[in-house]
């Protein structure tokens, strides 16, 4: 027996739609979940065959275009090579619509990636070798760091593998004891292991842990510079320049300090330091403590014997990176610059630089088509003013582009060749080892907390000799110059000063609560936040006020300044909980705070029971409600549209009046997440008012269409410890791009796409965030004691902070969070103590003054304006303030402010994470 109408209308269109006699499919009165055809949808259909049409907006808009080039060989026969142009000049470049996103940041920087240097070795920390599902060997490496800052204890873990290593944190608690078998569980597409691993204690097997880490890549680098006058065209022309002119020893001086190679005891990128085989003289700089050395065409040997210059075509052409310095004031030798003319198999980026009579750098950058995407992207024009300024972009953007290509399939193949055989070699020498008389002590489900009880002294004796050794490896690797211990900078005559742009304010020094449920900004300087004491108003500058007392318990709260209303939604449990609406003029006169027998009156109508609702993206033209109620979906609409309310906004007063019931629809399932898709606007989409929901539940999206009675699969996580996170809407060309985050993964999804298994495109956090913002260029995750902050363009990390009781109250304009931080975060730059003397780790009876229960809760605020306002034209350069560092950084961003959204669609959990003190 089927169903006619599982979709009850109040609206004509609908009205219109049953009185044609439509049927929507059901099952039994519920919906029908089908994986078929996509017309419904009404969305635009394309394919995405590689990153740059994978990535929308984020790519074609702000990373140039790719372009085919030919590339002639010796016996005539025309071989094409791919190339990404960055100039811009093209039409996505000079798009305006969200401002130029030139934030000049390092992309996962050394000092925060190189885990294993920085939190295990020379401190106490187990290590485990195994099998995984493929039979390969892997090791893993976990210790229990304790920050004594922000008195964060968490445990890290580092999964060495053939395709590189993985990195993840747990937090820790004193009342549950993390086993090897759940760490394992937590890393990405790790499947269970049948043998369980095994522990290793001989203390040597920190230097080949270490090893492995390097193999990622190299702290220092080498770049190739190229002095190319105005008309050459071939390598062999532009590589006979025996000198270079005025302008190009002006920007030989900006990039770095000449030296003189014979005795030179730093990093030598591969150059002669004996005797002048490579040429008397080069140019060295330090960036953010990577040691760079330029391989300059004019300084390296030349023949006049030899034409095709092999000597030096032996170091520029081995370089991954070249700066291509065209001798032309009047700008047209960019445009006649080709990288094909540069045959070598090996570069994979070249940065094309000139300098205009008005001595204003212009820079483009070609990129072979297999090197991912990389930032800064370039600004429109991409002219640059000042020297200072230009040589920090560029410098970042040259080490970060060198980083991008080892993820190309060329350099990823012989690193996962390499990471295999050393693997391998390390397995067989570990469990071979007659030293090895420990191996088998611990088995596969004992606790890392625990040592062998027997033995005790021989035992101490291990973990001292054990620590011993790992200082001294660290010590070595810093003496070599190998590790990122430093954020030094050294520059010529001036330095950029930069602030971070996500450096928090301090908005409220002492907020009055132990616990926050939901939260949501007020202007510019207010905040309406749900505590377990009430509902608080909180205003910059002034006293917190209370607007409604506990016993209206609130779970989540929305201002939609627009149209002049607060949401609310409240109840002492799920099944009494209802949506409450009121006009934000009534909050400004009300001096008493209101209880729950107060709000009677302002109580959506068929919302009693809900246990979650949803909002339509700040800014767009409607404004829309999914509420879900168990299993029932309802879909609300304001009656007036946002153009309306701006037009007569006396007109527009209602409350609970004024949300229109669009479609209620049962779901199979019990909702989780909510995301309200506005697919009104596409285009080709014949019906203007359908209106698509992304919805979350235990292991599964859907995407709902009410009108229609249908849901399409949309993307299913495989495993037994699921735990959805968010459906971040991202438009991108006028089509609706999803990014679905679970557990440590973020997984980008087109809604008019089948069910895909791929992978490519996914990134993944260290910590499992529990909200995310979207602010671009950036995608920022809060756990509760960390804030993970990513490139949303390829994943790469660029910042990671640690505070205690760390809570994301609002993003939808300027970011708020909570924490028992201290009142003011220091500009510091992550270096690395080395401790010389052999400490025994013993964890002495914690402070009360380091407890972080002891401190007062602040709210904390990161301007929307500060990630995405270009802040070019602020810098400054000096030459009496010290150089900055990382953690004093100020970047430059885009102008135009875009609307972040929180990407968590559920309340914010009740639940207040407490940390224990380590024993």
């Amino acid at each position: 027996m089927s169903v006619k109408y599982p979709v009850r209308a109040r609206d004509t269109g609908l009205k219109e739609m049953r009185n044609r006699g439509r049927r929507m499919p059901l099952t039994h009165g519920k919906l029908d979940v089908r994986s078929a055809s996509l017309e419904m949808w009404n969305v635009n259909s394309s394919t995405a065959s590689d990153l740059i049409s994978r990535r929308g907006v984020f790519s074609r808009r702000y990373y140039g275009s790719v372009e085919q080039l030919q590339q002639a060989e010796g016996d005539g026969q025309e071989l094409c090579r791919r190339f990404r142009l960055e100039n811009g000049e093209s039409p996505g470049e000079k798009d305006e619509m969200f401002g130029s996103p030139s934030t000049p940041v390092l992309e996962n920087p050394e000092y925060q990636t190189r885990w294993y240097f920085k939190y295990f070795l020379g401190k106490l920390h187990q290590n485990y070798v195994g099998f995984d599902s493929d039979k390969t060997p892997f090791f893993l490496s976990i210790v229990l760091n304790e920050d004594t800052n922000q008195c964060v204890p968490l445990y890290r873990a580092i999964l060495f593998r053939k395709t590189g290593a993985q990195k993840i944190s747990l937090p820790y608690a004193h009342n549950k004891l993390l086993t090897v078998k759940h760490i394992l569980s937590n890393f990405p597409y790790f499947e269970k292991v049948e043998k369980g691993p095994k522990e290793i204690f001989t203390p040597d097997i920190q230097k080949d842990l270490l090893l492995l880490e390097e193999q990622e890549g190299s702290v220092n680098f080498k770049f190739g510079v190229i002095y190319m006058r105005q008309g050459q065209i071939t390598d062999d022309e532009i590589l006979s320049n025996e000198f270079g002119s005025l302008q190009f020893n002006k920007f030989l001086s900006l990039l770095g300090e000449k030296i003189q190679l014979r005795g030179w005891d730093k990093y030598r990128g591969g150059l002669d330091v004996k005797g002048d085989m490579t040429g008397r003289h080069s140019v060295y700089t330090i960036y953010e403590g990577h040691e760079i050395m330029f391989h300059v065409s004019t300084l390296l040997p030349y023949s006049r014997d030899n034409k095709q210059q092999v000597e030096r075509k032996r170091h520029i052409g081995n370089d991954i990176v070249n700066i291509v310095f065209v001798d032309d004031v009047d700008g047209k030798g960019l445009n006649v610059f080709n990288p094909t003319c540069i045959k070598s198999q090996f570069t994979h980026i070249f940065a094309v630089i000139n300098l205009d009579k008005n001595n204003r750098y212009r820079l483009s950058v070609f990129s072979d088509e297999a090197v991912p995407l990389f930032g800064p992207s370039l600004p429109c024009p991409p002219v640059f003013e000042h020297a200072e300024v230009f040589r920090d972009f560029l410098l970042i953007k040259l080490i970060n582009g060198e980083k991008a290509t080892f993820e190309t399939p060329t350099f990823a193949k012989k690193r996962k060749r390499t990471l295999d055989l050393l693997i391998k070699d390390l397995y067989t020498e570990h469990m071979t080892d007659s030293r090895m008389t420990m191996l088998n002590r611990r088995a596969f489900s004992d606790v890392l907390a625990e040592t062998p009880r027997h033995s005790r002294m021989k035992e101490d004796s291990r973990q001292i000799e054990f620590v011993r050794i790992g200082q001294a490896l660290k010590l070595e690797a810093i003496v070599r110059g190998d590790a990122p211990t430093s954020l030094a900078s050294a520059g010529s005559a001036g330095t950029v000063f930069k602030r971070s742009p996500w450096e928090a304010n301090c908005f409220y020094p002492v907020f009055p609560a132990t616990t926050i449920f939901a939260s949501d900004s007020w202007s510019d300087n207010r905040l309406v936040t749900a505590t377990d004491e009430g509902v608080y108003l909180v205003e910059d500058g002034n006293s917190h006020r209370l607007l409604f007392d506990k016993t209206l318990q609130v779970r989540q709260v929305n201002v939609v300044e627009p149209h002049g209303i607060l949401l609310l939604r409240a109840g002492q449990s799920n099944k009494e909980s209802k949506v409450y609406v009121f006009r934000l003029s009534q909050l400004e006169i009300i001096f008493e705070p209101m209880s729950r027998i107060d709000v009677k009156d302002h109580r959506l109508e068929r919302t009693r029971g809900a246990h979650l609702y949803s909002l339509s993206r700040p800014g767009g033209s409607r404004l829309r409600m999914a509420v879900a109620i168990g299993k029932k979906l309802i879909l609300f609409q304001w009656k007036h549209s946002a153009a309306w309310t701006a037009w007569c906004p006396s007109s527009d007063t209602d409350t609970i009046e004024g949300f229109n019931l669009l479609w209620e629809i049962n779901l199979n399932e019990i909702p989780n997440l909510m995301t309200i898709l506005d697919n009104g606007w596409t285009p080709n989409s014949p019906s203007h008012s359908d209106i698509l929901v992304c919805v979350g539940y235990k292991n599964h999206w859907d995407i709902v269409n009410g009108r229609s009675g249908y849901a399409h699969h949309l993307h299913t996580v495989r495993g037994d410890r699921v735990n959805l996170i968010t459906a971040l809407d991202l438009y991108e060309d006028q089509e609706v791009q999803l990014l679905l985050c679970y557990n440590h993964t973020c997984h980008f999804q087109k809604i008019n796409e089948e069910n895909t298994k791929s992978t490519e495109y996914d990134f993944h956090w260290n910590f499992v965030p529990s909200d995310i913002v979207c602010v671009f260029p950036y995608v920022i995750g809060f756990t509760s004691n960390v804030m993970e902050i990513r490139l949303i363009v390829n994943g790469n990390l660029v910042h990671s902070m640690t505070m205690p009781n760390l809570q994301l109250i609002a993003s939808k304009n300027d970011i708020f969070f909570s924490t028992t931080a201290p009142e003011f975060f220091p500009g510091r730059s992550d270096r690395l103590d080395v401790d010389c003397k052999l400490l025994e780790q013993k964890h002495s009876p914690p402070s009360p003054n380091n407890s972080p229960e002891a401190r007062p809760l602040r709210i904390y605020k990161i301007p929307l304006h500060a990630l995405n306002k270009n802040n070019s034209n602020d810098q400054c350069t000096s030459n009496e303030i010290p150089t900055w560092n990382n953690g004093d950084t100020k970047l430059t961003v885009p102008e135009q402010p875009r609307v972040s959204r929180s990407a968590t669609s559920s309340p914010i959990p009740p639940s207040k994470v407490k940390l224990a003190t380590v024993k």
